[in-house]
């Protein structure tokens, strides 16, 4: 089975943001792809400012992407986009009254809507904007159980082992995520936050001997320089594919149950815990 992860620039202008997105499900479905993940706020962009975003400014209204219905027409859209192929999109969804609204994102095929996610974990800089989520459940789809974590979410171990623990054999990680905002370095690559993005998805995939799809936004976007960096991991940690700074898709061939089975066979990370002992 063949899946990518994408990195690629979004914008606040949805009609754009949907030919952006027809033409990497094209280039994809051209490499024999069956599983596309999407950065967040593919739909619409993310948010322009950490520091001091304040949606209730006039002036500021552009730190907020567009509110989406998560059954509205622009889903739909990239539902149709993607046909046979299992994509998994972010956006911001609109809530059931003026200023609640939650970073979300939905996994889909042509015949529709497969599994939801709200981002739980909410950093300094957006905790004010958005809604919290309220968990982690995996869902079926036709290239197998799955789950997704947006952003932050992939910060905490037990968002991931959750997952696993539900089943998922694929993670979808849709990610937002930008350089340093404090300590930013001269080159991206030696940026504290380029390390830990890349740390992170390593050890997710690995503590839980599972496969990581890692996508993110790439460019620039207001204050924000966004990583790219997106990347299929395996079981065992290792990268198998990836893309750097810029733009692209990170394609690997993998064999979700072999590789999961082998990963397992010694040391099975899950049937190992002891809960009994941890602390929450």
């Amino acid at each position: 089975m063949r899946v990518a992860a994408a990195a690629a620039n979004f914008t606040r202008d949805v009609a754009f943001d949907l030919e952006r997105i027809g033409v990497i499900v094209a280039h994809a479905r051209e490499q024999g792809v069956r599983v596309l993940v999407l950065p967040d706020g593919a739909l619409g962009g993310y948010v322009h400012d950490l520091r001091s975003p304040d949606p209730a400014d006039p002036d500021d209204g552009a730190v907020l992407p567009p509110e989406l219905d998560p059954d509205g027409p622009e889903v739909r859209a990239v539902a149709a986009l993607a046909r046979e192929m299992v994509v998994c999109v972010g956006f911001c969804e609109a809530g059931p009254e003026p200023g609640v609204r939650w970073n979300s994102a939905v996994c889909l095929t042509g015949d529709g809507v497969l599994g939801r996610h709200r981002k739980v974990h909410q950093p300094a800089g957006v905790a004010g904007l958005f809604a919290a989520g309220d968990g982690f459940t995996a869902f079926d789809t036709p290239a197998g159980r799955m789950g997704m974590l947006i952003d932050h979410d992939k910060t905490f171990p037990e968002s991931a082992r959750s997952l696993a623990l539900d089943g998922a054999q694929l993670l979808a990680c849709l990610s937002a995520w930008p350089t340093s905002l404090t300590n930013r370095a001269p080159r991206m690559a030696q940026d504290r936050q380029a390390r830990l993005f890349d740390l992170y998805d390593q050890s997710r995939a690995a503590e839980n001997q599972v496969l990581l799809l890692s996508a993110n936004q790439s460019g620039r976007n207001g204050s924000l320089h966004f990583l790219g960096r997106a990347k299929v991991v395996g079981p065992g940690g290792d990268i198998l594919a990836r893309t750097w700074s810029k733009g692209g898709l990170a394609v690997a061939d993998v064999e979700p149950e072999e590789m999961i089975g082998s990963a397992r066979a010694v040391l099975h990370h899950l049937k190992e815990r002891r809960p009994d002992l941890y602390r929450g």
